[in-house]
């Protein structure tokens, strides 16, 4: 678990937008995350440091002279040890003192001393943010190494609509999960693809699968996470796309063909875990098919079989990756397949496997080499994404 142990220090300053805090903090202790508070004293107007006490565990820390610690220099010993520094909301105030390197608070003392990633997430009035003085802190912070978080566009507590709303703690929380992931994917392109395809019959109906995307997208995220220019192929989903992921949509499996082709090219890793429909309506109606009575025949056509034409047209040193499931024979089956359409790996489970197959959050996967096979045991599909990139980087060695 990336999170289990690590050090995270949230900087909270005086915006309304204080109170998400809250429930990032939540989020990150559940994921056995060490998390310290550390408020402006303009910040408790808005939420009372017990709050985050009681959320973490740890003192909230406002007064740079309290004196009910232990003997040492209190901003200096969290700064050497956090892990992340993470100021949200980030008011214009604390954007330029940081940006100057003013340091006359406890959090701006902390964060001064302090050599770890750190993230800004500002919150304020659209035309403070958007006032260039607001703008030039910002960009010298980049120059800096920080990460500057763009506020979402939206209604405002102080009555405007307009950019800097802060995002959700959803947002903030995969930015301090980013900033921790070590980047050994940084400068590879990948593409996914993920979710169902949906089969036109008529205006009405379609012929789909089981298929939630969930798999696709914790690779799309993992490999994003790791530093990867990701493009992610998606069959109509119930899903959140991961942030940072350039999504291409796509409804049915003549689409997604294209979709991957497109793209194919540029990439250097090509994982297909989508479910793409193998057969179509040969004939789709224009009008809605009308209720009779008696039987119904549909005849149906194959769709063209997109990995097979990816190991055909694979590029030099391309690694490819399938996934394989299957309700009988397997390994023997996905053995075959690997072998069949000519690519590196072949992530096999079984719709039979408890844990495994539609809509869980956890799977069981084989995976499938020209070198060997490795069964992994019951895990979150994010810690089987992960397992699988690690094996698929092994592979590129071996290229």
């Amino acid at each position: 678990m990336l999170l289990k142990g690590k050090h995270i220090v949230l900087g909270v300053t005086g915006s309304i937008a204080a109170y998400k805090i809250a429930s990032l903090a939540s989020m990150l202790v559940k994921k056995q995350a060490d998390v310290t508070v550390i408020m402006t004293p303009n910040a408790t107007n808005f939420i009372n440091p017990i709050t985050f006490e009681s959320l973490t565990g740890n003192k909230c820390l406002v007064d740079t002279f309290d004196r009910n610690f232990q003997f040492q220099v209190e901003h200096v010993a969290l700064a050497k040890l956090a892990d992340v520094f993470l100021v949200a909301p980030a008011s214009a105030n604390v954007i330029a003192k940081a940006a100057h390197g003013i340091a006359d608070d406890m959090l701006t003392t902390t964060l001064l001393a302090c050599q770890c990633p750190k993230i800004f997430a500002p919150a304020m009035n659209t035309r403070m943010y958007e006032n260039p003085i607001v703008q030039d802190n910002m960009e010298k912070l980049k120059g800096y190494g920080m990460e500057m978080i763009t506020p979402s566009n939206g209604y405002l507590a102080c009555g405007d609509t307009g950019a800097g709303k802060m995002p959700e703690p959803e947002t903030l929380f995969e930015a301090i999960v980013k900033a921790l992931t070590p980047k050994d994917l940084a400068g590879k392109k990948v593409l996914v693809t993920a979710g169902p395809t949906q089969e036109r019959m008529d205006p009405v109906r379609y012929i789909s699968n089981h298929s939630t995307g969930k798999m696709g997208y914790a690779v799309a995220r993992a490999a994003m996470l790791r530093g990867a220019d990701v493009t992610l192929v998606s069959g109509v989903t119930a899903l959140q796309p991961p942030e940072g992921v350039k999504v291409v949509p796509v409804i049915s499996a003549a689409d997604m063909a294209q979709a991957v082709k497109a793209a194919a090219s540029e990439q250097d890793i090509i994982v297909k875990a989508a479910a793409v429909a193998d057969y179509r309506p040969a004939v789709t109606a224009d009008e809605k098919i009308k209720k009779k009575d008696g039987e119904l025949t549909l005849s149906l056509e194959r769709t063209e079989d997109i990995l097979a034409w990816l190991g055909a047209n694979r590029l030099e040193r391309q690694i490819l990756c399938g996934f394989s499931m299957e309700t009988e024979h397997l390994l023997e089956n996905s053995r075959a397949k690997l072998e069949r359409k000519k690519i590196d790996m072949i992530v096999a489970n079984s719709l039979k496997q408890a844990g495994a197959g539609f809509g869980t959050d956890t799977n069981v996967v084989t995976l499938l080499t020209k070198q060997g096979t490795e069964e992994l045991p019951l895990l979150s599909k994010e810690e089987v994404a992960d397992r699988l990139l690690d094996r698929l980087m092994e592979l590129e060695v071996t290229i």
